[in-house]
């Protein structure tokens, strides 16, 4: 009998990469979206690749809802799913002064408090198994911290946090957790997080010039990887009877976590703002500054 995983956003990205490479590999998935038409799409990727899964519309966000489809999953797999990928989840660029608080919440509800909802859901039926998988993607953003991405690294150091505690807590009962840390890779969340910089920069702000930047760097989605590296790396952990607790996956990940532990802040602080942009603007703000102030930005 083949084992049954859910994968959590799986219209586009990692999600839609994992949910088509564990189908191919003969798993029974459970893939939820956001919309229908994102299920139909779905599927025909899936046939065109000559396999097969199951589509569920799934606001990660709404509690009810995800109570009824796991419930659903439930029925369908004699209990509940073996595995869980908790891969759903939402950038949010800007400043931390730029952010508002409902933003900041949606953020945290999607990044964080969504995959311990869906843990809360799946954990019973595991223990009694005495067997299953919780797989989180997190982000090397959650340890390698820049500019402009303040509330989105919040949302993943919190995830990765939540894993580890959750790791020990399911341990006794045959349940394994383990938290994925992928770096950059090109995904339509960076063309996403690009349109959102420059409809920040379109407002007056201080870091207008910074925006443009960041979203001129994440347009240029041909220096980075494919989702498959991710989706092969998550098939692995689901495969293998041992899996390690952290998978750090892509050398920008290894490189830049290791060097953000490392490198003194002040040194690292620089760097990044220099590469941001952030100094620059700072420099300009003050030269208009002791001129008078007469073109200072809001």
């Amino acid at each position: 009998m083949s084992r049954s995983v859910v994968v959590t956003g799986a219209s586009s990205g990692i999600g839609q990469a994992t949910a088509l490479q564990l189908a191919g590999a003969g798993y029974e998935v459970f893939a939820t979206v956001r919309s229908e038409e994102k299920a139909d799409k779905l599927r025909a990727r899936a046939e065109e690749e000559g396999t097969r899964l199951r589509t569920m519309v799934l606001d990660v966000t709404d509690g009810a809802r995800c109570a009824d489809v796991f419930a659903e999953i439930a029925g369908l797999t004699g209990g509940g799913p073996w595995a869980v990928v908790n891969n759903a989840g939402t950038a949010l660029p800007g400043a931390i002064e730029d952010v508002d608080e409902d933003q900041a919440r949606r953020l945290m509800e999607v990044n964080l408090h969504a995959p311990a909802r869906i843990a809360r859901l799946v954990l019973p039926a595991m223990r009694h198994r005495g067997d299953g998988r919780i797989v989180n993607v997190s982000s090397v953003a959650a340890r390698a911290v820049m500019p402009f991405a303040g509330w989105y690294s919040t949302s993943k150091a919190g995830l990765s946090a939540l894993s580890h505690a959750l790791r020990m807590e399911a341990a006794p009962w045959g349940v394994r957790v383990v938290l994925v840390e992928p770096g950059f890779h090109a995904s339509p969340m960076l063309e996403n997080a690009a349109d959102a910089f420059e409809r920040r920069a379109s407002v007056s702000s201080r870091y207008a010039d910074c925006y443009r930047v960041a979203s001129r760097s994440l347009r240029d989605s041909s220096r980075y990887p494919g989702p498959e590296r991710v989706a092969r790396a998550i098939h692995r952990v689901l495969a293998t009877p041992r899996p390690r607790a952290r998978y750090v996956l892509g050398t920008d990940a290894r490189v830049g976590g290791r060097l953000d532990a490392l490198v003194p802040y002040a040194l690292s602080d620089r760097v990044k703002s220099a590469a941001t942009g952030l100094s620059s603007a700072a420099g300009l703000e003050g030269l208009l500054a002791r001129a008078g102030g007469v073109h200072r930005r809001p």
